[in-house]
């Protein structure tokens, strides 16, 4: 099984869930702890548009976390849409607030496959939460991403008028 295989899988299994109104988690922070120390997660994120046509526009936004998750003055959010076909068609880094919140505009490409895509969005460079639930951002050094759920939002790509 490819990576791109088993990365269509998950987003796909996270689009149905968000759909039918099922429950995407990631990791959270152990019973008792600070939302400064349990791996404050990023804020959900929405469209401006649930459908868009090849060529169209549409922005991706969030607002402030309800948590401190400390991203920094220089943050960005990493958004990335996947096609029906399962191919990126954009990655793209944005500005992002300390708080999580931001507000990009996305265009499709003309070459985007109709049908149901996938709109994902998180915290450029940072982990924000591991195995042992712990905010692991503080130190900054060698951090990837670990173990969580990849946060997506459905978005259908209509065929081109």
């Amino acid at each position: 099984m490819t990576m791109r295989t088993v990365n269509k899988m998950w987003s796909l299994a996270a689009a149905t869930a968000l759909l039918t109104g099922a429950a995407v988690t990631g990791c959270s922070g152990p019973p008792g702890a600070a939302p400064s120390d349990s791996g404050c997660m990023p804020p959900p994120f929405s469209l401006s548009e649930e459908s868009a046509s090849p060529g169209g526009s549409l922005t991706v936004q969030a607002a402030d976390a309800d948590c401190n998750p400390r991203y920094g003055e220089d943050a960005q959010i990493h958004l990335e849409v996947l096609d029906s076909s399962g191919a990126k068609i954009v990655e793209l880094q944005a500005p992002m607030n300390d708080a999580g919140g931001f507000s990009a505009k996305l265009t499709l490409p003309k070459t985007a496959a109709p049908g149901q895509a996938t709109v994902s969005a998180y915290p450029y460079n940072l982990d924000w939460c591991d195995d042992t639930g712990r905010n692991n951002r503080v130190a900054r050094a060698g951090i990837e991403r670990v173990s969580c759920v990849q946060p997506v939002v459905p978005l259908t790509i209509t065929a081109a008028p």
